[in-house]
């Protein structure tokens, strides 16, 4: 059985700002890390940071829906495991967006709270690319 994360967060911007904050390297690199990310379905991406004695700083993915500025999904995969994160935005009007993070296959309730940790943290650095 795998597990899911499901977190939304909500924010004062345009939809097509949150887009491109989830959908361009640099300003991914930003709010989460460097990477060589391109939006299109079937690109093998990375994600890296500093290594460390559990793990080596590297997150493996391929990009598999593209749907702007509404939907982006794609795979995750670092220390044995692969998930699959999925983004939907929507336009909650008066300005703010809600951005809707479902990221599934944690074989564990360990990974998966590690993961809330993480996004929970990112989510603040978002705001601030977002502001810029």
């Amino acid at each position: 059985m795998s597990l899911k994360l499901t977190l939304d967060f909500q924010y004062t911007t345009t939809i097509e700002k949150l887009w491109s904050a989830l959908t361009e390297s640099g300003k991914l690199a930003k709010w989460v890390m460097s990477n060589d990310f391109k939006a299109e379905v079937g690109y093998r991406f990375q994600f890296r940071t500093e290594p460390n004695e559990w793990w080596d700083g590297i997150i493996t993915g391929e990009v598999l829906t593209v749907e702007a500025p509404n939907e982006l999904s794609y795979t995750w995969a670092s220390a044995g495991e692969q998930h699959t994160v999925t983004w939907t935005l929507k336009d909650l009007g008066d300005g703010k967006v809600n951005l809707h993070l479902e990221q599934t296959g944690f074989a564990n309730a360990q990974g998966l709270e590690g993961a809330k940790y993480g996004w929970s943290g990112w989510s603040g650095k978002l705001e601030k690319v977002l502001a810029e």
